[in-house]
């Protein structure tokens, strides 16, 4: 069975693509649109990976992030950032506050699928 894939982002846009690329790819996804509801699936649904945002509405990625982190079923969940920061040194501070991994934003369509079959074990690819 593929990875069960949880998005946490407030875009609808970026949402859907994100969507769109990873169910096209036969994984399962499941989504939020803010940090709270995002600890609340991941709690409720233990997901195989998340991909977060760091700039959410109600309580911000690296928060809803360090909350998942200390749920004991949840803590090797890699959890990705998806971030529009991209300056030297983001990625660093990013690993630093707990994310297992980074992909900016806008992500690559042609690209994206394959960036986050990086974080998930090979019995859970979808291919």
């Amino acid at each position: 069975m593929a990875a069960r894939v949880l998005l946490v982002e407030d875009n609808p846009a970026n949402l859907t693509l994100m969507q769109y690329l990873l169910q096209a790819s036969g994984y399962t996804t499941l989504t939020a649109t803010d940090g709270s509801q995002g600890v609340a699936v991941a709690t409720r649904a233990s997901p195989d990976v998340i991909l977060m945002d760091l700039q959410l509405p109600v309580m911000n990625g690296y928060e809803a992030a360090r909350l998942v982190k200390e749920v004991p079923a949840l803590r090797d969940v890699p959890i990705i950032a998806v971030t529009a920061f991209a300056m030297v040194g983001d990625r660093d501070k990013i690993l630093a506050r707990g994310f297992d991994g980074y992909i900016a934003k806008p992500i690559t369509p042609e690209r994206f699928v394959s960036e986050v079959e990086g974080f998930i074990p090979s019995e859970l690819r979808a291919h």
